[in-house]
């Protein structure tokens, strides 16, 4: 009689601790050795990517805050784990973080950012909170990581071609100025840039070699046609409201659930707003690289920044695709003097064919790409003694850690309420420079 009725007390135990509330510690061990489990049992099944060496968990390096709808995480925290020691200005709004090998420069309610010497435009303003700066999550994973470790970003294959894409065309001119057209300028580039980029070993996709019209859908068409490639959409500047702008900047594609730079509102809806490309990582590394070449060859251009846009042509490109902006044709005094310049363009040509080589060589080498004070101290005959090929170390181990953990983002931000109209799935295309 004791063996059935203990093994009954057993039964009931049994079934009060599965019914009992488990703590999240317990959760974790128990989903930790399941893992393991699953891994032991499917070691002998071929893996498409070698194992990832072990590191620490996510949760123990990113304290994420939430504040509002959106995830956030400190500075204090984004300097540990890169391994950066930050000071802050005398107006206590803006904090710089530095290493020696990385740089990152923010203010408080500001959504421009200083990374490694040039201007990026963040998704959203860095916030203060509880006496803390806090940069959003989807900055930190989107834009400031894969400068500080470009070397993280997943890529398979290698880059063989470059789709060049000459803005405009035929009777769309673009922007003008006193000294001629955008569609103009933009196609003698693509067409200087060929051959610079063939002597280096790329094969070159034009979407077009006249002065033709070719609608955006066609030209992202011509890019998706093509493998292992990328895209590069060549325009100039223009704007009616402040005839003074001058100076370079870049788009990338705007991250799923964030604004685009030029948008101000910042409002909830960017939440459900279409995925984004596969290309992103890629895309924004893409529009780095390039960028830090074109800055460093051009002392003199203001630089305007990294920026994120859904330009059709970046929208429906499948491959890693950026617009580069070579200066404004509406500044007459300066700018747009420069852009008729033959000489000008051609070394507008040689600093994206710089950069695009940089970008291969990140990819199939996992060579990290010259940074814009690199190129001006080479072009000032001057050497550099700051060692930009070592990864930051984190500041809690005295030696560099391989491959730590990459930084997760998941969009948390709650459903907003339904507004007066259903949202778009597909939102129009921003329009095109």
């Amino acid at each position: 009689m004791n063996v059935p009725r203990f093994t009954c007390l057993l039964i009931a135990g049994v079934l009060c601790l599965s019914l009992s509330p488990i703590s999240f510690a317990a959760k974790s061990k128990s989903s930790s050795k399941s893992s393991k489990s699953a891994k032991s049992k499917s070691s002998a099944k071929p893996s498409a990517t070698p194992a990832a060496k072990p590191s620490p968990t996510p949760n123990n390096d990113w304290q994420v805050i939430k504040v509002g709808p959106r995830d956030y995480l400190s500075l204090d925290n984004v300097a540990k784990f890169y391994g950066l020691i930050g000071n802050v200005d005398s107006t206590g709004k803006s904090v710089v973080l530095n290493n020696g090998r990385n740089q990152l420069q923010v203010t408080l309610d500001s959504r421009e950012a200083i990374v490694n010497g040039i201007r990026n435009w963040l998704c959203f303003p860095v916030i203060a909170h509880d006496n803390k700066f806090l940069v959003s999550r989807i900055d930190l994973a989107k834009t400031i990581e894969p400068q500080l470790r470009p070397h993280m970003i997943q890529r398979s294959g290698k880059v063989q071609t470059v789709v060049l894409d000459p803005g405009h065309g035929g009777f769309d001119k673009g922007a003008a100025s006193a000294f001629g057209k955008e569609k103009d300028f933009a196609l003698d580039v693509a067409r200087q840039l060929r051959p610079l980029l063939q002597a280096k070993g790329f094969k070159v996709v034009m979407t077009r070699e006249t002065d033709v019209f070719i609608p955006l859908e066609v030209r992202a068409r011509i890019a998706n046609a093509t493998k292992d490639s990328v895209f590069v959409s060549i325009h100039f500047n223009a704007t009616g409201s402040n005839p003074s702008a001058t100076g370079f900047e870049i788009f990338s594609l705007t991250p799923r659930g964030a604004p685009s730079t030029n948008d101000e509102s910042l409002a909830l809806h960017f939440v459900n707003m279409q995925a984004g490309s596969p290309m992103e990582a890629q895309s924004f590394e893409l529009a780095a690289v390039v960028y830090h070449s074109m800055c460093g060859h051009f002392l003199e251009e203001f630089d305007r920044g990294i920026k994120r846009a859904r330009f059709a042509v970046l929208r429906r490109t499948q491959i890693p695709a950026i617009l580069v902006e070579g200066g404004f044709l509406s500044e007459v005094s300066g700018d747009a003097k420069r852009i008729a310049e033959p000489e000008f363009r051609k070394q507008l040509a040689e600093s994206i064919c710089t950069g695009l080589e940089g970008y291969r060589a990140l990819v199939e080498k996992k060579q990290r790409p010259m940074l814009v004070a690199e190129y001006r101290a080479r072009a000032a005959g001057e050497i550099t003694v700051v060692d930009l090929a070592v990864p930051p170390a984190r500041l809690d181990q005295p030696t560099a850690v391989s491959n730590p953990p990459f930084i997760p983002i998941v969009n948390s931000a709650p459903a907003p309420a339904p507004p007066a109209t259903p949202p778009q799935v597909n939102p129009p295309d921003e329009p095109e420079p």
